[in-house]
């Protein structure tokens, strides 16, 4: 318990932190795509685009897995249940 208590506190100074480390990111990223975009490479704002494109579909992709095996638990559950009650109707227990 002691360990789960430990990590959770873990994973909440590191959220707590991180946005700040983010934050101070973004000033250095934008700096060096408007450098490229002025002399005319514009390889590294794709780039960046790219990434931001990536970032961004880890939490759904992450949401359609959990969606995805949640329902198939549902279906194993649902089938346990039908034949639970078909075998109570084979040995002629009434189901209300």
């Amino acid at each position: 318990m002691k360990k789960v208590i430990g990590i959770t506190l873990l994973l909440i100074a590191a959220m707590w932190l991180l946005p700040d480390v983010a934050e101070a990111q973004c000033a250095m990223c934008r700096a060096t795509v408007e450098n490229n975009i002025s002399t005319g490479a514009n390889k590294i704002g794709s780039g960046l685009n790219t990434g931001i494109l990536y970032l961004m579909s880890i939490p759904y992709l992450i949401f359609v897995v959990i969606a995805y095996l949640w329902y198939k638990q549902s279906k194993v559950q649902q089938a346990k249940k039908m034949l639970l009650a078909e075998q109570m109707r084979n040995i002629g227990v009434r189901l209300s």
